[in-house]
């Protein structure tokens, strides 16, 4: 174990304070931006469009920007693209100052932001196994603490801090996450240098993309890594699109209590992250998955059966868990067996099908409250998860995962003996 953690320690540390440091200053934005918005108008539509342009770019270019992170310098990529997005927030940051912001410019902001979010998110998940070995075992501790350090910042810290610093000014909580992002670029800066994906033949980029999203469909236990979020994401959007409803229809609770809601939610999510390492150990990895996901499906049918505001707020922790725990061991278990040359690849792919599958369960949440009541959805997304658990069950199984660790574990031996991690920044 104090072997374990000295390998942790060398270099995760900075990378952990890093990502800490920026998922606070999301946080403040994510808070910031539609309040910014909101002073600026009352339409419904434009609200929208400002919400929904920072998950445009995964839409249009996940798995060409995945193949874009295996061609470059991944900790080159991360610094670079914090430091560009510092400087892309002195722009309506100045704009408010001078009175002149708009929704056009929030949305173009909110849209350059996730682009540099989809460079920076692949380029982090493939440079981590670099980082650690492609050890299983610290890919889980290190995830667990990453995804924990996120979940505290951006949703517990992060939005309030947004809120109280929008009222010093409006150009106050964006300047805090342009600093966000210049301490995180000069925090990957000093992280040793990784050996640069293997190169291949030159390709047209389309062409490495599409070998990318077919690595993805063509190997059983990546599609079941794949599909999982994919499909939650669909029933989890479709709670999430009638839960403020059905919190105040069915359960009697105000926009105080919502929030509390919220707030148990993200406290289960951190148990669930703290606990994933220790899950995976004592019940293999895949057998692990399966039971957070059908946690999750449980959880989500006893939200639809809740009658309080204390049932629903366990069943929201007991989902946030299971979330936190599915969302740690599965990419640990994918940066573990997927080559390093591939990584980017099919990390963009799988959270592209998981950003394109989000609007379809907005929609479906919606349509089953309006013709069905406004639990119908809840009890969907239960059957949604339930059924994803069953179908996934044997694609993500022990003996799979066990397999697919040997065969990578050569590869990762012979990749260690040629380039091992410099000690040296660059």
């Amino acid at each position: 174990m104090s072997a374990d953690a000295g390998k942790l320690s060398a270099g995760f540390g900075r990378l952990w304070t890093a990502q800490t440091v920026s998922s606070l200053g999301d946080g403040v934005t994510y808070a910031a931006l539609p309040l910014l918005a909101l002073t600026l108008t009352r339409d419904p539509m434009a609200l929208a469009v400002v919400t929904a342009a920072g998950t445009v770019p995964w839409l249009l270019f996940g798995v060409l920007g995945g193949a874009l992170v295996d061609r470059w310098d991944r900790r080159r990529t991360m610094w670079v693209t914090d430091a560009a997005r510092a400087a892309l927030l002195a722009i309506p940051a100045v704009a408010a100052a001078l009175d002149v912001l708009s929704i056009p410019l929030l949305a173009a902001v909110a849209f350059l932001l996730g682009l540099g979010g989809l460079f920076f998110d692949t380029a982090a998940t493939a440079f981590l196994p670099d980082l650690l070995g492609r050890d299983p075992a610290l890919l889980e501790r290190a995830n667990s603490r990453l995804r924990g350090a996120q979940t505290a910042a951006s949703g517990f810290a992060g939005p309030p801090a947004g809120s109280a610093l929008l009222a010093l000014g409006r150009a106050v909580p964006l300047l805090a996450d342009a600093v966000s992002f210049v301490l995180s670029a000069l925090l990957v800066r000093s992280l040793p240098a990784a050996p640069l994906p293997v190169p291949e033949a030159r390709e047209p980029l389309l062409r490495q993309a599409r070998a990318g999203a077919s690595y993805v469909f063509g190997d059983r236990l990546l599609l079941g890594l794949a599909l999982r979020p994919a499909v939650g994401n669909i029933a989890f959007l479709a709670v999430e699109t009638v839960l403020a409803l059905f919190a105040r229809e069915r359960l009697g609770i105000g926009a105080s209590g919502f929030g509390l809601l919220l707030t148990a939610e993200a406290a289960g999510g951190l148990l669930g992250t703290g606990a994933a390492s220790s899950l995976g150990r004592r019940l293999g990895t895949g057998t692990a998955l399966t039971c957070t996901a059908a946690v999750e499906g449980l959880a989500v049918l006893g939200l639809a059966a809740a009658t309080n505001a204390y049932a629903a707020g366990l069943a929201l922790a007991a989902c946030g868990a299971g979330m936190g725990a599915t969302m740690v061991i599965g990419p640990s278990l994918r940066q573990a067996v997927v080559p390093a040359h591939l990584m980017g690849r099919v990390a963009s792919t799988s959270r592209m099908l998981a950003m394109c599958a989000a609007p379809f369960g907005a929609f479906l949440g919606g349509w089953l409250a309006t013709a069905y009541g406004v639990r119908t959805p809840l009890f969907a997304a239960a059957g949604l998860l339930l059924t994803m658990t069953a179908v996934t069950a044997a694609m993500t199984g022990n003996r799979r995962v066990e397999a697919a660790l040997r065969a990578a574990a050569p590869d990762a031996d012979r990749r260690e003996s040629r380039t091992p991690v410099q000690a040296s920044a660059t």
